[in-house]
């Protein structure tokens, strides 16, 4: 922890790069599960409050806000892993001369987690204290468990972003003569299969036991639906980032004997050696993408039915569309967070490959040629996993509005892919200003 703490407190200014970033990510991840944790200590007891339009006040509807919140700590928690391998090269330098000073390589990713931890615990205490004083606003002061969650969240929000970290680092090996950064062979396809396969079994077993059962017995118990429908999103999900790393591979093949620009020669041999880094950099992309597809189509048969039965609602419209507008704004949340994370994953990689890149500038590359090769490593296996995710988002969208007897193609869901695609385009163009830096011919005396 000493050592730690005299390696964060003597960082340069990339390092505190990665701290702020870092402190971000924790900050966001405290928010997030101090309210589900505040909301959580309430269990069963109806409230009275004017947040949200009393979506808050009774267990039923509070149950699906904490769910949201959860969620939301997916994408945080992909952006602590991103923020994690920040500096990695510089980091590589200070764990091998901790190597050479005798510490083992258990020791030095030890210290490497407590680094990334002790960033956690700055942005961790700031949300803490900004949630507390929100708290102690409120009309209905908070009961002693909503204390203990807080101060458990508090304390293990810091602890996970090290484990986060401890995860991202553990295949970093550091030598006393330098660093090794140990690269196997990519196996991401297994995983991403197996949970399409396990996705696409679970809809299929839930639909013939729907089909099997008694209607008039399973009128109390709604369970087939949601189970199919977080079934349908974890299937379609994963098939997209299988196609992102199958397509990679492809066009890299394809394009590497074809190409007559020098940029998407580039691409494709980028794309070939590792045809998995695109799966794994937008995978949270995508399933942002299958989500808001599909949550398109399920607001516009939720609001097709709001308007149909607006006689017999048992509350006035905006209880309901409230919970609308607050799904799209936590999609809208995880979206920022996706890209974020994105454009610091892509920095990243221009960090780590700056000896390749200022060997190229130094051999007569231009500058322009590797910009459009930046661009083209993300747009090419990008386009065809954004199309299956915004198909299968549409039909998992259309298949509610079926079953909600409004069945329509909603528009505005096409808007989605593209949206999508555009905005991996800019957040990957924010690292250019890196990649002029990072290939730079005088990089070659310090790789």
């Amino acid at each position: 922890m000493r050592l730690a703490w005299l390696l964060t407190h003597g960082s340069d200014r990339r390092e505190w790069w990665r701290v702020a970033l870092t402190a971000t990510g924790a900050a966001l991840a405290t928010g997030c599960a101090l309210a589900a944790g505040v909301l959580l200590s309430l269990g069963g007891r109806s409230t009275s409050t004017s947040v949200a339009e009393g979506l808050v006040d009774e267990p039923g509807t509070r149950a699906g806000v904490i769910l949201g919140l959860l969620l939301l700590l997916v994408p945080v928690l992909g952006f602590l892993g991103q923020c994690a391998r920040v500096g990695a090269v510089h980091r590589d330098r200070r764990l091998a001369g901790l190597r050479l000073a005798g510490a083992t390589p258990w020791q030095v990713r030890r210290i490497a987690a407590l680094e990334t931890g002790l960033a956690c615990l700055l942005g961790s205490a700031v949300a803490t204290v900004v949630s507390v004083l929100l708290l102690l606003g409120l009309e209905a002061q908070p009961d002693a468990l909503a204390w203990v969650v807080v101060a458990l969240v508090a304390l293990a929000v810091p602890v996970l972003g090290a484990a986060v970290s401890a995860l991202a680092l553990r295949r970093v090996v550091a030598s006393p003569l330098g660093p090794v950064r140990r690269v196997t062979e990519i196996r991401s396809a297994r995983g991403p299969g197996r949970l399409f396969l396990g996705g696409a079994a679970l809809v299929v077993a839930v639909g013939v036991a729907t089909a099997m059962t008694d209607h008039a017995a399973t009128r109390g118990a709604n369970w087939q639906f949601p189970v199919m429908m977080f079934a349908a999103l974890l299937a379609v999900g994963a098939g997209a980032v299988w196609l992102a790393g199958a397509s990679s591979r492809l066009v890299g093949r394809v394009l590497a004997g074809r190409a007559r620009s020098a940029a998407v020669l580039i691409a494709a041999e980028r794309l070939r050696a590792d045809p998995w880094a695109a799966a794994r950099t937008h995978a949270a992309m995508l399933l942002v993408t299958v989500v808001g597809t599909g949550f398109m189509g399920v607001r516009h048969a939720f609001l097709a039915a709001l308007h149909r039965n607006q006689g017999s609602l048992g509350g006035s419209m905006s209880y309901y569309t409230t919970g609308l507008n607050l799904t799209a704004a936590a999609i809208t949340v995880a979206v920022l967070i996706t890209l974020t994370a994105l454009a610091v994953g892509t920095a990243e990689s221009l960090a780590t490959r700056r000896r390749g890149l200022a060997a190229q500038t130094a051999a007569g590359v231009p500058r322009p040629v590797l910009n459009r090769a930046l661009l083209l490593e993300t747009a090419l296996p990008l386009a065809p996993a954004l199309l299956l995710a915004g198909v299968g988002g549409m039909a998992i969208g259309v298949g509610y509005g079926t079953l909600a007897k409004a069945p329509s193609l909603p528009w505005a869901a096409l808007l989605v892919p593209p949206a999508a695609y555009a905005a991996c385009l800019l957040a990957s163009a924010t690292a250019l200003p890196l990649l002029h830096r990072s290939a730079d011919p005088t990089q070659l005396r310090y790789a």
